[in-house]
């Protein structure tokens, strides 16, 4: 039951659906009661149909594939007799054209599935996100259409949890300065002496697979590790050796914090000028989660005025960054910029890619070797196909 239980999990924390319309109606009161009992309830209804096959198979004969994914989804499709098309950038005008004539649609993060988008899905029955986030997809829209939609939230854990640790080492010993002064012809030892991560305390926000795969790692590298996750409890959090407390504990005795939460209405802009104000001078910061999470304005600052002593990014609220903010940050002495490299590992795409193809076989029924869909963001979709 508890395998089952987090395997739901990310599912929960990435619908915005779910998450909105309830938040909306009993605003920032996660602890009350109401709100508890409601939550438990999702669980059990994600859990089920994590694992059930149950559900009435849907008529999924021709996908739309939009954007650039391993070949191994694409054969594992047209082996369970699916046919696949590949149409890469295209416009929102095409896709609006294009989709018309398909039961699915296969995305990554370039394609931005809009509500006018789904309005023109005639035939669209599953909307499938190979990778974590969804928030390229109007769920809210799909769902009032009774439109699945799921992601592959495990295949890209480890890659981003790799990085993850790669980015806060890098930070430590100041490793990418180093070397492009080395490169530069110079021998600046002095200059970018670093510090040990052992002993040092990490606050990590979102315990979900990529958040508990980088506890594993740097506990082993002698970290303390301190947590927060809106839908895991302490005693589960403490199962994978983390403190569980409440934000506003972890900011001022963090030395390095890193962010694996999705982005939605509440947790855009969640590291703002407050929490800067809040944390331990010279804190470390690390988002290889989405941009927009930090507000990069008040991170810019922090760095500026020194309540920031460093911050690693592979995400941006707008990518290509075009935005002057974001271009500052990226070019700060204090920062190790990279774009979007969290999930590009072969092994990840590779992994994603089966993943998304394997959970669309599942809902055709054309395989019973293939029943679970373990990705599904708004199962209630799912449930009402019963």
């Amino acid at each position: 039951m508890i395998l089952i239980l987090i395997k739901a999990l990310p599912r929960l924390y990435l619908s915005k659906q779910i998450l909105r319309n309830q938040q909306q109606q009993w605003g920032e009161c996660y602890k009350c009661w109401e709100y508890q009992k409601w939550l438990n309830s999702c669980v059990h209804v994600a859990a089920s149909s994590c694992f059930s096959s149950s559900y009435t198979s849907m008529n999924i004969n021709k996908v739309l594939v939009a954007d650039a994914v391993d070949q191994a989804c694409v054969d594992l499709l047209k082996n369970n007799l699916i046919d696949v098309d590949c149409k890469y950038k295209l416009s929102k005008e095409q896709l609006i054209q294009e989709i018309q004539n398909y039961d699915g649609l296969i995305v990554r993060s370039d394609t931005k599935v809009t509500a006018e988008v789904i309005e023109a899905a005639k035939n669209l029955k599953v909307i499938g996100r190979a990778g974590a986030g969804v928030d390229n997809i109007d769920v809210d829209a799909a769902t009032k259409k009774n439109i699945v939609v799921l992601n592959t939230p495990g295949g890209n854990a480890i890659s981003a949890c790799e990085l993850t640790c790669t980015l806060i080492t890098s930070l430590a010993r100041n490793v990418v300065p180093a070397a492009a002064s080395l490169r530069e012809g110079r021998w600046d030892r002095k200059l970018y002496a670093g510090h040990e991560i052992h002993g040092k305390v990490l606050g990590i926000v979102g315990l979900g697979r990529i958040g508990r795969e980088v506890a594993i790692r740097l506990q082993a590298w002698g970290m303390k590790t301190v947590g927060y996750d809106p839908i895991v409890s302490a005693e589960d959090a403490a199962k994978f050796n983390v403190e569980f407390l409440e934000l506003e504990k972890i900011w001022p005795i963090a030395d390095y914090i890193t962010l694996h939460t999705p982005l939605i209405p509440e947790t855009r802009n969640m590291i703002n000028k407050k929490v800067f104000n809040q944390a331990k001078k010279g804190l470390r910061i690390v988002n290889v989660a989405r941009g927009g999470i930090i507000d990069e304005a008040a991170l810019l600052e922090a760095l500026e005025n020194g309540q920031c002593g460093g911050a690693a990014l592979d995400v941006y609220e707008q990518e290509p960054p075009t935005n002057p903010t974001t271009l500052k940050l990226i070019q700060h002495p204090k920062v190790v910029a990279t774009p979007h490299l969290g999930a590009s590992t072969s092994e990840a795409q590779i992994r994603v890619a089966v993943e998304v193809a394997e959970q669309f076989v599942a809902l055709s029924g054309k395989n019973p070797k293939y029943t679970n869909a373990p990705g599904v963001i708004n199962p209630n979709v799912l449930n009402a196909k019963k």
